[in-house]
């Protein structure tokens, strides 16, 4: 018995390392179409909870920015693993706040909407999104909080069915209330920050625009924790590492069209 374990331990870890877009060494154990299954089900779920904005134009700008941004991102990242298609929907929350499940799914709240104060903005949100889903951040997170089960699903030994519903919900991040999710780590978010600009700039929105929306978010949200007790960057922190990243992207931004949304 403990020379199976030992084997199964072994196959799950060399089978479960891989790398992530940005080359950083990760452990995601969950099968791709298990994690797209949870995905799916928790986003009816959320609908089916929360009040989605029906207006058109709200909806076919969201929606445009977001195939714009898929369409780079398949550019910038062919390796990396895409969803056969997204499905976005806005949601009548006042927060400034987005989300991403597996699968290719996208939340996001009316109040982002509102301090976003052009295109570019809520194209800096959403391709930050769109980043955590194509470096699989919710794989690994899976992984982390089902341990050896993840293994296990990835081996065949166990079933999706065989987790209780109230594991799934807790490890892809459902709370009781819309966008209240665990956090991702700080460095999924570092990476999906600098994913995002690069993701934002090739689809010929103004990569500067991602600063002037995290100073808009600082104004908005106030005094934050200390950076080592949260696992998100300050928003200095993370203003300046866009910052640093800015040229790079410019110079991919300038050669490609401006997007331009019509609503």
């Amino acid at each position: 018995m403990k020379s199976l374990l030992l084997i199964l331990v072994t196959v799950t870890f060399l089978t479960g390392c891989q790398e992530s877009p940005t080359g950083r060494n990760r452990l995601a154990l969950v099968p791709d179409a298990v994690l797209a299954d949870m995905g799916q089900e928790s986003f009816a779920q959320i609908k089916q909870q929360n009040a989605v904005i029906t207006r058109p134009d709200i909806n076919r700008l969201v929606q445009c920015i977001t195939e714009a941004l898929v369409s780079a991102a398949q550019t910038r990242y062919p390796d990396a693993p895409m969803p056969q298609s997204w499905e976005i929907a806005v949601f009548e929350n006042a927060t400034p706040n987005a989300f991403a499940l597996p699968g290719g799914k996208i939340g996001v709240h009316s109040g982002l909407l509102e301090l976003a104060e052009n295109q570019a903005q809520l194209a800096t949100v959403i391709g930050h999104e769109i980043a955590h889903v194509l470096a699989d951040h919710g794989n690994e997170r899976l992984t982390q909080e089902l341990g050896l089960q993840a293994g296990m699903l990835l081996v065949g030994l166990f079933t999706e069915s065989e987790i209780a519903e109230n594991q799934i919900q807790q490890a892809l991040g459902i709370g009781a209330q819309l966008g209240i999710t665990l956090p991702f780590s700080r460095a999924h978010e570092e990476e999906a920050d600098l994913m995002g600009l690069e993701i934002m700039a090739r689809a010929g929105f103004e990569p500067g625009q991602s600063v002037r929306l995290w100073q808009n978010m600082a104004q908005a949200s106030g005094a934050q924790p200390l950076e080592f007790l949260s696992t998100h960057p300050n928003h200095d922190t993370r203003i300046a590492s866009l910052q640093n990243q800015l040229e790079t992207a410019r110079s991919v931004f300038e050669t490609v069209p401006p997007a331009n949304c019509q609503i």
